[in-house]
């Protein structure tokens, strides 16, 4: 499988099957994700892969509020809008929060807060250029899982809980938690079509809203 194929076919999984990944699996994976970009190779991010029952039951617990609170919300927005393919969803999103611990794997992804260049953080709006150092490395590692035949959701929630995050899994006071990665072998193979917007609607060229022309 190449990467385009992997980008296409990744979407995010809310049913896995009961099957450990193997440490050698997300090593391989961890060891294609590792090469992406960040800025000035100050490499931040690190993975704790979480398999520990009690550990992951522990999340679960820190997870369900933040979930509970967006559900309602979700749900609300979902029966005004209509359609029994965003309810559906929603449905199934649900299931994956409430199995939340039976997933095999919970990735917390931390970074270094003193490697981060945040050239955002005096915005009045909220903060987001610190990421460019991180979330290029989840991609890698998420499309690296799905070579791999691995699928994955990401989640950031639980960084509302990142205190007790932190607390539980022994994450030293200069790193903080970005996105919590749930992987496994997906329950029903991974998405043959995923509905996204066109790239007209989504790329422009010198102005915001001219769109780049369809070859």
């Amino acid at each position: 499988m190449d990467a385009l194929e992997a980008m296409r076919t990744i979407g995010a999984t809310r049913f896995f099957r009961d099957e450990d990944v193997a440490d050698e699996v997300v090593y391989r994976a961890a060891e294609a994700a590792r090469f992406a970009p960040q800025g000035g190779n100050r490499q931040p991010v690190r993975l704790v892969v979480v398999r520990d029952r009690a550990k992951k039951e522990r999340l679960a617990e820190l997870y369900m509020p933040w979930w509970r609170a967006y559900f309602e919300a979700a749900e609300a927005g979902a029966r005004e809008l209509g359609g029994s393919s965003r309810s559906k969803a929603l449905a199934n999103a649900n299931t994956f929060a409430e199995n939340l611990a039976n997933h095999p794997l919970i990735i917390v992804v931390c970074a270094r807060l003193d490697a981060l260049h945040i050239t955002d953080r005096d915005f009045d709006r909220p903060a987001v250029v610190g990421g460019a150092s991180i979330y290029p490395y989840v991609q890698n590692l998420c499309i690296a899982l799905r070579v791999e035949g691995v699928a994955t959701t990401i989640t950031s929630l639980l960084v509302g809980s990142e205190p007790e995050v932190k607390d539980l899994l022994e994450i030293p006071d200069e790193y903080l938690t970005a996105a919590h990665v749930v992987a496994g072998y997906p329950l029903n193979g991974f998405p043959a079509k995923l509905t996204r917007l066109p790239v007209e609607e989504t790329v422009f060229v010198d102005t915001f809203g001219n769109p780049i022309p369809t070859p």
